[in-house]
């Protein structure tokens, strides 16, 4: 009898994008769609050639990050990556890169960088809080588990 093979999900790459890359994503994921000219323009303080945006466009879509439908003879690109899921990812390698995992120091930087809102620390307290709850709600399951 031959055995089922078992496939095991890669986890996905970290995404490295460039600050020009970023800001193209951001174009698209404001405007949901756009044209070659269209992101060129929004790029306009940058001065760059029109080649090289649809160049910047190409490469973004050989990381799977945007996709293009053909509308006459235009190229209209959309972002398939949704703008939480590029910043997770790079935090995560900003994170395993140059924190070395070691997220204590990674929120001490993040807080020293900058000031922050009452609001804003208020909220992270709240994300602490939830993050307790859950371990808390972990810890127990697993206890009981245990038990059974």
């Amino acid at each position: 009898m031959v055995s089922p093979r078992l496939t095991v999900p890669q986890m996905a790459k970290p995404l490295a994008l460039t600050d020009l890359q970023l800001d193209i994503m951001q174009i698209l994921w404001t405007a949901g769609e756009a044209s070659i000219a269209e992101v060129h323009r929004a790029l306009r303080g940058r001065r760059l050639a029109h080649a090289t945006v649809a160049t910047l466009l190409s490469r973004l879509e050989k990381k799977g990050a945007i996709r293009h439908s053909t509308e006459g003879r235009q190229f209209i690109y959309r972002p398939v990556l949704k703008q939480a899921e590029v910043q997770k990812s790079m935090i995560a390698k900003v994170r395993d890169v140059l924190f070395a995992e070691d997220v204590p120091a990674l929120i001490s930087q993040l807080l020293a960088d900058r000031d922050i809102s009452r609001e804003e620390l208020d909220h992270v307290k709240a994300l602490i809080e939830k993050k307790e709850r859950e371990l808390s709600e972990r810890a127990r399951s697993f206890r009981k588990s245990k038990e059974r």
